[in-house]
């Protein structure tokens, strides 16, 4: 099992610094950024300053999007990251939630982001590429060969196909294993249809981690379900909510769902917080003593999940780095 932590942007960049050397002191594999550069600060910045300050943490964006920036420049910068830290950079890619939708935009086709993943990984390894917004081909001279992984984002059937057909891992926003084994096994079975090795495909759980008292952990964490039930709003759009394409435990929470404040996107004082309930966030959280996050992830990790990655938003972020250094990364690392 790897393990992972998130940053937003509002991290400073002091404090930034100190966390991911910390993290990386106890055994986290890697540092992920929102990368919504409206919302919160430019991520890429932010992951080339904490890539000088550590030696084995991979980086990436959780997750990008292929409409953000033009293709070339995208590759341009992943490939030119991927160099100065020497192989240590990973991206996460989605169709582009917050960060298209908060300036009225709308996200990527599913077909654009398959093109743009296998379009950018060939030129960041240094192949001649053509694509539509460019009408002459375009290479990068300086390219060094590196084979960038992209983990894609998904939650409805087409985009796990697409995950699966494509990509080299899948990001799941949810701490469930049972919702893990179900997406996963989606994507899985995508990628043997379409004639891939699976052998090597990882599946990232991404969700807040909180230690403490019951209550007190799910009143820091309730903002979490609120942005996946923004992503499950869009799936229950596209294909109701009983085409059985969707389990029934993920489109019920959101019945009762009013809305979404994109400029609240992933914060604890979104005003769409009403409908989340006690047990939802203790099904999409890792929550507790030291003892329930070990038993979660011994649970996730048995749905076939290859690494969990905390989001780091919720408050006592240097505690929570430090409780997974004491207590939980080495008891998965002697296992």
């Amino acid at each position: 099992m790897e393990f992972g932590i998130t940053f937003k942007g509002f991290v400073s960049p002091d404090r930034a610094r100190n966390l991911v050397r910390q993290a990386e002191a106890a055994g986290f594999d890697y540092c992920w950024f929102y990368d919504s550069h409206i919302l919160w600060r430019e991520s890429f910045v932010a992951m080339a300053m904490c890539m000088e300050h550590t030696k084995t943490m991979r980086f990436g964006p959780c997750v990008t999007n292929p409409n953000i920036r033009d293709w070339s420049l995208s590759a341009s910068l992943y490939a030119s990251l991927a160099h100065q830290s020497n192989g240590r950079f990973d991206i996460g890619l989605g169709r582009g939630d917050s960060s298209m939708r908060v300036m009225g935009k709308k996200p990527a086709t599913l077909a654009r982001l398959a093109e743009f993943t296998t379009k950018v990984k060939a030129m960041v390894r240094g192949e001649e590429v053509e694509y539509g917004e460019c009408p002459e081909p375009v290479k990068l001279p300086w390219a060094t060969g590196y084979d960038l992984p992209v983990w894609i984002g998904a939650y409805g059937p087409k985009a796990l196909a697409t995950a699966g057909q494509v990509g080299d891992g899948l990001i799941l926003q949810i701490g469930d294993p049972d919702l893990v084994k179900w997406f996963k096994d989606q994507a899985l079975s995508a990628g043997k249809e379409a004639g891939r090795d699976m052998s090597n495909f990882k599946v990232q759980a991404a969700a807040p981690a909180y230690f403490g008292d019951m209550d007190y952990c799910i009143e820091h964490t309730k903002w979490f379900p609120a942005m996946v039930g923004n992503h499950v709003a869009d799936i229950v759009e596209k294909y109701g909510n009983d085409s059985g394409l969707v389990p029934k435990s993920l489109t019920d929470y959101i019945e009762k769902r009013r809305g979404y404040d994109y400029s609240k996107h992933g914060q604890s004082d979104n005003p769409f917080l009403d409908f989340i309930s006690e047990d939802i966030v203790k099904s999409f959280c890792v929550l507790g003593t030291v003892e329930d996050h070990i038993g979660r992830i011994k649970a996730l990790e048995e749905a076939g999940t290859t690494q969990f990655n905390i989001y780091l938003d919720s408050g006592d972020e240097e505690e929570i780095i430090a409780q997974y250094g004491r207590h939980i990364i080495p008891k998965f690392n002697q296992d």
